[in-house]
């Protein structure tokens, strides 16, 4: 395996009170503190597309609560070099690492979290962000984008259903789920606007079927990535990238691979992109039994494809990529193709939810180009 190196939709939020500060500023009228949390190398990519755009150059404190994985860690140490070059202050957590660390990042962050007149999020999925938002006062409250995910946390929120990710969905809640569900109902209410000294807005590039009155919907077109990297150099090849489809328990392990060494024959693919949350032993098979060269990136794939060299043609199943490539890649040339996921792919405990999910994804993703899913009997 190898590495790598290093229209706005608007839906206006509701006016302020009188008497009460703009959102973002304290009573005395000066910017308030902006603090941001994440947990992936991709909220904090959006996080920096906000910083530069729709948060008007906003000097950000951000928060990474590092997960355990090496692979996001490593990416997520390269984004944070990114932000602290763009002048953000970066505070590492080791938020997982033991059972008191949730406990000890929680009281290390109340000063900031009283402070904040601005927080930011990239997973609203998440039970430790969840936690967070019922302990700040911030009036204005800002999600970024993690992934296709933005898409499911919308049409929840609208629905006023509880806050489940896509792929769990359909399942009966366990133990921790139902021990945990008042914070999280508390959670959807800090992100639903319901008075007038309150604001939310979504900052994404994802497609947005529905959204809840009152929600400020901002557009993502990566400016700041478009403006810090590239243009690439473009090869004749073509490359495919990888998804944590298998290892979420949406996707049958040996129809993956069929229809990975399938997509590669039939588009001349030598390289492919893995996941971050892609598994070893995986990856191995896939080399083995495709011959395809595996590329681990030290960085998300929006800033790889923008610094190149990326082939001529992007092969992709349905993920987040599909929707945020044309974006990056905008005016180099290059073509971005999904795949659809074949009904037969899905294991039998894949969420009833998963195949139409996945069908949308697809289905709303524009500038590029549709392929018939590939037989894997």
């Amino acid at each position: 395996m190898t590495s790598t190196d290093g229209s706005a939709a608007s839906a206006a939020a509701r006016p302020a009170d009188a008497g009460a500060p703009a959102p973002g500023r304290d009573r005395a009228g000066s910017a308030a503190p902006v603090l941001a949390f994440v947990e992936s190398p991709v909220q904090l990519l959006n996080i920096l597309e906000w910083a530069h755009g729709a948060g008007g150059g906003a000097r950000t404190t951000v928060v990474v609560l590092s997960p355990t994985d090496p692979m996001t860690r490593g990416q997520l140490r390269r984004m944070a070099e990114l932000a602290r070059g763009e002048g953000h202050i970066v505070r590492w957590e080791e938020a997982r690492e033991g059972p008191l660390a949730p406990l000890q990042t929680i009281g290390g962050l109340s000063r900031l979290l009283r402070k904040a007149g601005r927080v930011v999020i990239g997973d609203p999925f998440s039970r430790y962000v969840q936690l967070l938002l019922t302990l700040t006062r911030a009036r204005d409250i800002v999600v970024v984008d993690d992934g296709t995910a933005t898409m499911e946390f919308l049409s929840q929120l609208a629905g006023g259903e509880r806050l489940v990710r896509w792929h769990r969905r359909g399942g009966r809640p366990g133990p921790r789920d139902l021990a945990f569900a008042p914070f999280s109902a508390a959670a959807r209410r800090r992100l639903t606007p319901g008075s007038s000294s309150r604001t939310v807005s979504v900052f994404s590039s994802m497609p947005v079927q529905a959204a809840p009155e009152g929600i400020e919907l901002v557009e993502n077109n990566f400016t700041w990535t478009r403006t810090r990297f590239g243009p690439p150099r473009i090869t004749k090849g073509a490359d495919l990238v990888g998804t944590s489809l298998v290892e979420t328990g949406v996707v049958d392990a040996d129809h993956y691979l069929t229809a990975v060494a399938a997509l590669a024959a039939a588009h001349g693919a030598t390289r492919y992109f893995a996941h971050r949350r892609e598994s070893t032993a995986k990856l191995h098979r896939l080399a083995v039994e495709t011959g395809l060269e595996i590329v681990r990136p030290d960085l998300p794939l929006e800033l790889i494809a923008r610094r190149g060299p990326i082939g001529h043609r992007i092969l992709s199943f349905p993920s987040t990529v599909v929707h945020t490539l044309p974006l990056a890649l905008a005016g180099t040339g290059v073509e971005v193709a999904v795949c659809d996921i074949d009904p037969s792919w899905l294991t039998s405990h894949a969420s009833p939810r998963a195949q139409g999910f996945l069908s949308g994804v697809t289905g709303t993703a524009r500038d590029v180009h549709r392929l018939r899913s590939v037989g894997t009997a």
